[in-house]
């Protein structure tokens, strides 16, 4: 039988906002966290893929994390952020209002997706709730807010967009 100290687990998170939403990643998936930098366009990428940025000479893709999870789009001002998180073994960008914090969460304040929470994000996208002080923290499961598939998909709209500037490049 597991001891009190086994199932008490800390969590790191990275906190940003969506709205009036607020929501936790696990600083494990993070990358960096950006400002919002030039989008360029990709024809034919589902609708919550903003582009793709240049970012140090790497591709990344990009979504837009409200559009995704179907929650208002807010206006982009100076706190937009992307996050850079790592989703199978691929790196992809989020847009985000803001980041506000990183903080510790122990397991004994969060619980899973209770019913009665009220959040008009789907769900499966969600792993849990934190439970703070004086307010409720959204966990997301990122592999969950977008998928194997969806992630492959986006690497093949991002190689070809780079072979497509290659060959304008050369020419």
């Amino acid at each position: 039988m597991a001891t009190s100290e086994e199932q008490k687990k800390e969590y790191q998170l990275v906190v940003f906002n969506i709205g009036e939403e607020e929501f936790g990643v696990d600083i494990a998936q993070v990358r960096e966290i950006v400002r919002l930098l030039g989008i360029t366009y990709m024809p034919k990428a589902p609708a919550f893929i903003e582009g793709v940025v240049n970012l140090r000479g790497q591709i990344v893709a990009i979504i837009d994390l409200a559009k995704r999870l179907g929650l208002p789009s807010s206006p982009r001002g100076e706190t937009t952020r992307i996050i850079i998180i790592e989703i199978a073994e691929n790196t992809v960008g989020m847009i985000v209002d803001s980041v506000s914090e990183v903080l510790r969460l122990s397991s004994e304040d969060m619980e899973d997706v209770p019913g009665l929470i009220e959040t008009e994000v789907p769900e499966h996208y969600i792993r849990g709730v934190g439970k703070l002080k004086d307010r409720l923290l959204v966990l997301l499961d990122l592999d969950h807010v977008l998928t194997h598939d969806e992630v492959q998909r986006v690497e093949r709209h991002v190689k070809a967009a780079v072979s497509k500037n290659k060959k304008e490049e050369q020419q």
